[in-house]
């Protein structure tokens, strides 16, 4: 199972492709294609065994609305994700019924298989965008799609849209043998995590992490390193671990961005990670805050 979850999809993703109108339409006629059918943003996961559920190209008949995204090329098939949001009961409808179901990404994504689980985070992403992308932001008139779902174009003006991805900065901030971590209004009572906060414009990796740190918990920072990526489509951000070292630890929540925000120690930590305790419980193996504490425990 991969570390990040959502990451390790097997596709080939063909940018080259995705232009070429006549290979997109041969692939959706060819019955070896696979169509992932997405309700509500929820892609649909055979019943009991955590892996996605494909349909053929024939899920597409008489279909008028948006056209399928496509996703990528595996072992030869090619994959597209289809949003069928507008059935009001697509498991009697399309007779999956006790074969399948759409559970919602959060809670299954951990367990899936590891390709299946990025696959359905690329699927979300994309279906999620087009929804949200109907009309052009410069003149408001209707867009439509193209590049086999991998743009949008205004029906009045011809402003191309892509699809965005949202970067955000999550840190594990430590202090020698203790790490910094908050908690919002409405978690779960004793749920820490690390800090986060979307970069802003003009702003380096580095500089959004002493910010966001700064703003959140009043702690000054230096040192500070990258050190892996998750694809979080909820709806479309890019999380960016980093770890950084404190200059400073009183803690000052002025800001009032977090509830609280505490110093835990590596020992708290890792029993945390092995199962809630009293005074901490942390993020689960789905999020990366989850894999920084981790890594940083397993440095001892």
């Amino acid at each position: 199972m991969n570390e990040i979850v959502f990451s390790g999809s097997p596709l080939d993703r063909l940018d080259v492709r995705r232009r070429d109108p006549e290979w997109i339409a041969h692939q959706l006629t060819d019955d070896e294609t696979r169509i992932l059918p997405v309700w509500k943003l929820q892609p649909l996961v055979r019943t009991g065994q955590r892996r996605l559920a494909w349909a053929t190209p024939a899920i597409l008949d008489g279909h008028e609305g948006e056209p399928p995204v496509f996703l990528g090329v595996h072992e030869g098939r090619a994959h597209f994700a289809f949003d069928i949001s507008a059935s009001d009961t697509p498991l009697d409808e399309y007779g999956w019924a006790g074969v399948a179901g759409f559970p919602d990404l959060r809670a299954t994504a951990a367990t899936m298989e590891p390709g299946d689980a990025a696959i359905a985070a690329q699927a979300r992403h994309m279906i999620d965008w087009h929804a949200r992308h109907g009309f052009c932001p410069g003149c408001g008139e209707k867009t439509a799609s193209r590049e086999a779902g991998w743009s949008r174009r205004c029906t009045a003006c011809s402003a191309e849209h892509f699809p965005r991805t949202d970067p955000v900065v999550i840190m594990l901030v430590t202090d020698g043998d203790r790490c910094l971590l908050g908690r919002q209004r409405g978690w779960p009572a004793n749920m820490y995590s690390a800090l986060a906060g979307f970069v802003e414009g003009g702003e380096t990796i580095e500089e959004a992490v002493a910010r966001e740190t700064g703003e959140e918990a009043g702690i000054a920072v230096e040192d500070v390193r990258y050190t892996c990526s998750q694809p979080w489509p909820f709806p479309a951000s890019l999380m960016m671990g980093c770890r950084a070292r404190a200059t400073s630890t009183a803690i000052d929540l002025a800001s009032e961005e977090l509830e609280h925000a505490d110093w835990f120690t590596r020992d708290e930590a890792r029993a945390a990670l092995a199962a809630p305790t009293g005074r901490l419980m942390v993020p689960p193996a789905l999020a990366i805050a989850h894999v920084l504490l981790r890594r940083w425990v397993d440095e001892a």
